[in-house]
């Protein structure tokens, strides 16, 4: 077998001119996918939104999105191309998403993953996730329940010191020098006095992508090791 050449990843914000890319990646990871014009929606349209993408060179090779919902980071979709998993793009890729989810104020970041998806799962509790319920019959492809899994406070001193390790690992795994915020285009939060009307508009808008779009299962690496 002949060895596949190293990803080298650059984690930056998704643009509309990455959708077709994007949705390559979307197809080929999920049975449900997004259309092409949710992407859009979500990039134009959607204030509480933040998504990225990993790309080795000019190829995109992965993707993930947020909403921020006043306090909380909601993981909304992960993804990587089938031939670049267990290469760390995953790694890459959650380690920028709790970092954007730290700089615009979220306290805690929270996700829904399949209760079979025992690789992405084992990834997400190296990260600092931890389960803390069950949304029954959640993906409309098959009625598998989700699992809610939930990090603690992200500005705690045992997060910081798990997301540098973490950050220092991969680094030394992929040889790369160290390098701060490369998906750094963030917005502010809104202010104290509105958050009661945001989360309440927010969690109405989540319920409703999610029972549109449950298939979105946050898996960084579906069907193999979530490296």
């Amino acid at each position: 077998m002949v060895a596949r050449p190293p990803v080298r990843v650059s984690v930056v914000p998704m643009g509309v001119d990455d959708i077709p890319a994007v949705h390559e990646i979307e197809r080929a990871s999920f049975a449900a996918p997004w259309p092409t014009y949710a992407f859009k929606q979500e990039l134009e349209a959607n204030r509480l939104a933040r998504y990225i993408v990993a790309r080795d060179g000019e190829r995109i090779v992965g993707y993930a999105g947020l909403w921020l919902m006043v306090d909380e980071a909601h993981i909304t979709t992960f993804a990587v191309a089938p031939d670049c998993r267990q290469q760390g793009v995953g790694r890459h890729m959650l380690t920028e998403m709790l970092r954007i989810a730290a700089a615009v104020g979220a306290s805690v970041a929270t996700l829904e993953v399949r209760v079979s998806n025992v690789p992405a799962r084992r990834l997400y509790e190296k990260y600092g996730f931890r389960p803390v319920g069950v949304r029954p019959r959640y993906y409309t492809d098959n009625n598998e329940d989700a699992l809610i899994m939930t990090t603690g406070e992200l500005s705690s001193r045992e997060m910081r010191g798990r997301l540098s390790r973490l950050a220092d690992e991969l680094r030394e795994r992929t040889g790369e020098p160290a390098e701060g915020g490369r998906a750094g285009d963030v917005r502010a939060t809104r202010p104290a006095k509105a958050r009661g009307t945001v989360r309440r508009a927010a969690r109405r808008d989540m319920e409703r992508l999610s029972g549109e779009r449950s298939h979105s299962d946050t898996s960084p690496e579906p069907g193999g090791d979530a490296a």
